[in-house]
């Protein structure tokens, strides 16, 4: 064969090889860059978290990395108010509904090596109980806790508590902290400095990177005693412009916008996004103010009939929204006898010309889009029978000192959901006179009266009533206005699926132990 033929094959032969293993190089990358993505979830934060400690702070910018890194006894099963187990595999309840005795899950360990035991129970709840701290509330009725065995929790209360169980189950209850991390960092202060930045739980993800107002990791624990979550990392960024957020998401650089997607938005989708929606317990209401022009009964019945929220809940919402039934969420309490808004106009027009003029301001507990869109549409309403209503958006922490405030808003927008699935929870936040969140300080004691009574009720049924005949109390005297039960609605990328949402937890708190690709 003459050289130069050979050298030609030759020379031809190589570059072929060079092509492969050029094209099998660049095929491997585009596997391992692939893979890598495929393997982390990439979520926004619209604010910053304050504090991972799970007892001393009421989180919800970052509960979904609290609840992923701490797990309590038991926990609310995903799309429902159905209580299941968690750390604990089975309890039992006295017969005098005092003591609840628990059976915890073998082989769990913390983030740190350490068994999970009786003790770390007991150690986490009494820290929680007793140390001033700003979740003691929800242990509050426990008046001991024991470990008859290394595997067995006995709680005794005070007083019996039907809603015990959904105070454990809370997204804000009770979670259990590695024994170790708190005595090591305890420093006289309960560890609590420590633990605002560090996490140490039994959960299927652990805290790797915490950078305030900039960006948190999450990585899978391998060692974790169930079933392991599909994503080894999830990466949050703080991005406080829903805007931003769109357009991230769109450009494929974070994976979903967990909460607050403008509704007129949603149904104009690109190919490559899509929706996951469940019920939720995000009940809009209008909190009224004593001496409002609503405290006359005349005034009000047409001011109701303007904003019956029949009217503009798809306008606002789309197929999201459902008219709310009570003062309770829909998925909570399903009442007998639902809430009625009168519906005749040119009634409501001949009221008010007989009463003369009527101004109603309207206050938007925050810059939420959704809240100015539902005072937009009422206030449209409203002029049609002749009230005059202007809106604004309260300043930060304002509407938390309205009370005896003459020149606090008439009317607050607020979206009143409480922590946990039972009425009690409701009613005892927002609705009775020593309420946290009674934000105007109204009283109707017949009302909490029944409310009392309801707490003290383990049957559902008798339970129910009661709390039903509350609200509608508090509703026929004008104190309180249930409006619309929004769904939790998360645009995402395709191919997200088994996001786990929960009707307790805030709108937009992915379950990262669920959800998969």
């Amino acid at each position: 064969m003459p050289k130069f033929l050979f050298a030609s094959i030759f020379a031809r032969t190589s570059r072929a090889i060079g092509l492969r293993l050029l094209a099998l190089s660049v095929g491997l990358l585009i596997f391992v860059v692939t893979g890598h993505a495929e393997d982390v979830l990439r979520i926004p934060y619209s604010s910053d978290i304050g504090s991972l400690d799970p007892d001393n702070g009421f989180e919800v910018a970052g509960l979904t990395t609290l609840d992923s890194v701490y797990e309590g006894l038991v926990k609310y099963e995903a799309g429902s108010t159905k209580i299941a187990g968690l750390l604990a595999k089975s309890w039992e309840v006295s017969g005098d509904g005092l003591a609840y005795t628990f059976h915890l899950v073998d082989g769990v360990k913390f983030h740190d090596g350490t068994a999970l035991n009786a003790d770390a129970v007991v150690t986490s709840f009494k820290r929680r109980r007793d140390g001033g701290l700003v979740q003691n509330y929800t242990l509050a009725n426990m008046a001991d806790i024991a470990a008859p065995d290394a595997s067995t929790v006995v709680i005794t209360l005070r007083h019996t508590q039907p809603s015990f169980m959904d105070s454990l189950a809370s997204p804000w209850g009770p979670k259990v902290i590695s024994p170790g991390a708190l005595s090591d960092h305890a420093k006289g202060d309960l560890a609590t400095g420590w633990l605002t930045d560090h996490a140490v739980g039994t959960g299927p993800f652990k805290l790797a990177e915490f950078k305030r107002g900039e960006r948190y990791v999450l990585e899978r624990n391998e060692n974790y005693w169930g079933a392991k979550p599909f994503f080894g990392k999830v990466e949050f960024l703080v991005i406080p412009d829903i805007g931003q957020q769109i357009l991230k998401l769109k450009a494929g650089e974070i994976d979903a916008v967990p909460a607050n997607f403008p509704f007129a938005q949603v149904s104009s989708l690109p190919a490559d996004l899509q929706i996951t929606s469940a019920p939720s317990m995000t009940q809009y209401e209008a909190f009224i103010k004593p001496g409002s022009p609503l405290d006359d009964a005349e005034v009000r019945k047409a001011v109701l009939t303007a904003i019956n929220p029949n009217l503009w809940a798809s306008d606002a919402f789309g197929q999201y929204a459902h008219v709310s039934k009570s003062l309770y969420p829909n998925i909570m309490l399903d009442p007998g006898q639902p809430v009625q808004f009168p519906t005749d106009i040119e009634a409501a027009k001949s009221a008010i010309a007989r009463h003369g003029a009527v101004t109603l301001s309207i206050g938007l507990y925050s810059a939420n889009p959704s809240y100015g869109r539902i005072a937009d549409l009422m206030i449209a309403g409203l002029a049609l029978i002749g009230v005059q209503a202007t809106s604004h958006i309260m300043p930060p922490g304002a509407a938390y000192a309205m009370k005896g405030d003459s020149a606090a808003p008439d009317m607050l927008l607020i979206i009143a959901s409480p922590d946990a699935a039972h009425p009690d929870n409701q009613a005892k936040a927002f609705f009775t006179k020593d309420a946290p969140l009674n934000l105007y300080g109204r009283a109707l004691p017949d009302a909490d009266a029944l409310v009392a009574e309801g707490a003290s009720k383990a049957d559902i049924a008798a339970r129910n009533a009661l709390y039903e005949k509350a609200g509608q109390m508090y509703f026929d005297a004008g104190h309180f206005i249930p409006l619309v039960d929004v769904d939790d609605v998360v645009v995402h990328r395709m191919g997200l699926k088994d996001l786990g949402l929960r009707p307790v937890f805030p709108r937009g708190s992915i379950d990262f132990s669920s959800v998969r690709r």
